[in-house]
């Protein structure tokens, strides 16, 4: 089954696109061709632009602005149909359809209150990439769970406990991985099988946020880690940041730009005082240890057995700075951190790989369990959009096994994306 992901994460960075092949494999028993073992090919992984302008927009939104409901629906439109081109572009580029699009879309708003996830709003209407791409799209991937009473987040936990678990049970130990995309999240996978997964609080969105707006937007992020290297963590601004309350609830949580964005930053600012303005690189350095810092206490702190290392994905294992803190951090309970690129995963499109598992998933009318949902209230993840062809479901499989995850068989450069 050829199935095509669209994402685009916290950052709003880009479109992360992604179309991989996955084959059930039934010939292990005489139940196991309705709860196969998955194997996942990539075939194709890009990332495409936002158009800057809508970029914009999007960021001023998540940021807090205010929009009427005619401003929505232009931006839901607009979003839609540039989610559409990109399935359209990278279908056109491999040369071949697909059977099933999985759209994460933008979020751009999750509702947390109480403690517990009540919403979450990803725009990107469904409808235009379906036609685009003649092929239904599975749109709305966090809701039911949030309805059933769930976080609705991190959903990676679904991928690396299918991913994981059988090496967590050959070494008799927990495995365990980080996302490190624009919030930072947490993956637990024990020995039984088991899973926790939570978000521990900012990723790089801080980072982010502070290069913006110091550069105008001419620069969106620490490229390689520069200004975190150049700069002096200031213990006061760390200790004041590290005081927020989100990183003392304890797991299972979710959280978004709304809680970790700049009117968090500088209210700690506005607390230490100071002479004069932080310089940016000693801000950014800060902002990188509390990442770090962050991660490694969340992931003490969880209850779950301290991993023999921690596999990490996201774009910010392109940050040295930042990948260099966290495991000085991780050193100290005895872990090691890896990127998921030495496990066979190029760390940018872990997400895409697991939007695509998720996808396989609901097809095939498997429920979505997430560590943080009640036993028993798993739900099958998402909406259909249906495009321009008559619906054709298969019949609802039990479960699956676990995953294995191929190297692609090839890689050839391919103007802006990559056939794999």
């Amino acid at each position: 089954m050829k199935i095509l992901s669209l994402q685009s994460g916290t950052s709003a960075d880009g479109i992360d696109v992604a179309i991989v092949d996955i084959k059930a494999d039934g010939s292990r028993g005489p139940d196991a061709c309705r709860t196969p073992w998955l194997t996942l090919r990539p075939l194709l992984t890009r990332t495409v632009a936002w158009t800057p302008e809508l970029r914009t927009r999007v960021l001023a939104l998540a940021d807090g602005g205010s929009i009427d409901a005619a401003e929505l629906c232009r931006l839901d439109t607009r979003m839609g149909q540039e989610f559409a081109s990109a399935a359209a572009a990278a279908i056109k580029h491999l040369g071949s359809s697909v059977d099933l699009v999985v759209s994460h879309g933008q979020t751009l708003f999750h509702w947390v209150d109480g403690g517990h996830a009540r919403g979450t709003l990803q725009l990107g209407e469904a409808a235009w990439i379906a036609e685009a791409a003649a092929a239904p799209v599975l749109c709305n991937l966090r809701a039911a769970d949030i309805a059933a009473g769930g976080e609705g987040a991190p959903l990676m936990g679904v991928f690396d406990r299918a991913w994981l678990a059988a090496a967590a049970a050959d070494t008799g130990g927990s495995v365990a991985t980080v996302n490190l995309g624009g919030i930072a999240n947490l993956s637990v996978v024990s020995s039984d099988g088991t899973v926790m997964a939570w978000d521990s609080g900012p990723g790089n969105v801080l980072i982010d946020a502070v290069v913006a707006r110091a550069s105008h937007g001419v620069d969106g992020f620490d490229a390689d880690g520069r200004l975190g290297a150049a700069g002096k963590v200031n213990d006061r601004l760390l200790a004041m940041l590290l005081q927020h309350p989100y990183f003392l609830r304890p797991a299972p949580k979710s959280t978004g730009r709304e809680t970790f964005g700049l009117p968090f930053v500088d209210s700690a600012l506005a607390s230490v005082g100071g002479d004069s303005p932080m310089a940016l690189a000693d801000l950014v350095a800060t902002l990188t240890r509390l990442t770090a810092r962050s991660i490694a206490a969340s992931l003490r702190s969880s209850g779950a057995a301290q991993p023999a290392r921690l596999i990490a994905s996201g774009g910010g294992v392109r940050n040295p700075s930042l990948m260099s803190a966290l495991g000085a951090e991780l050193v100290r309970d005895g872990s090691d951190l890896v990127s998921s690129n030495t496990c066979g995963i190029d760390p940018d499109f872990k997400e895409s790989l697991m939007f695509a598992l998720l996808g396989f998933l609901s097809w095939h009318g498997v429920p979505c369990e997430l560590p943080a949902s009640s036993p028993g209230r798993a739900r099958v993840a998402g909406h259909i959009a249906a495009g321009p062809k008559p619906l054709r479901m298969p019949e609802p499989l039990n479960g699956i096994r676990g995953l294995r995850v191929l190297a692609p068989q090839h890689r050839t450069p391919a103007g802006p994306g990559t056939i794999l």
